[in-house]
């Protein structure tokens, strides 16, 4: 759903042009896929998109993953084996078998792992797109699949 609101300051009771400013607040939800228990999504290109059909020019883009076994990243994105370099990592440090673990379900170490890389990032978009660093991309983080996940994306202009 996308508002777009018009903040106008009253200067001398008429209305200034150079305080008028269109105000994009939107929300939106991605569905995401997945097909293996430990997986790192490449999703810049879904995420820009959305800024692209909002018309959001100036502002922020807010990710967060409603899940307790799914993160969100931002890393390189150049080179696909440094995603699969995170995981196998990752996986060293937080093993998925440890006998250790109490949690009933068996997936202790997706939540672990879920903590490590967190459920939100803030982004910057300028002249309508995201600002992010030349290798950089952003990874929707999977830990317990495969699994239809969500991804919510708030938009809001400067």
């Amino acid at each position: 759903m996308i508002h777009t609101f018009l903040a106008i300051s009253n200067h001398n009771n008429h209305l200034d042009s150079a305080y008028k400013q269109a105000l994009i607040c939107a929300m939106h939800t991605l569905t995401i896929q997945t097909h293996k228990r430990d997986e790192l999504v490449p999703i810049t290109d879904r995420i820009q998109d959305h800024i692209t059909q909002s018309g959001l020019q100036s502002g922020l883009c807010i990710l967060y993953v409603p899940h307790t076994t799914a993160a969100v990243t931002v890393n390189e994105n150049a080179d696909p084996d440094v995603a699969r370099d995170i995981l196998m990592a990752i996986d060293k440090i937080i093993p998925f078998h440890d006998p250790s673990y109490k949690h009933l379900e068996g997936n202790s170490a997706s939540h672990v792992k879920a903590c490590f890389f967190g459920t939100s990032e803030t982004l910057i978009v300028e002249n309508g797109r995201l600002v992010l660093g030349t290798w950089q991309g952003i990874y929707f983080c999977e830990f317990d699949g495969p699994r239809t996940r969500k991804l919510h994306i708030k938009l809001m202009s400067d």
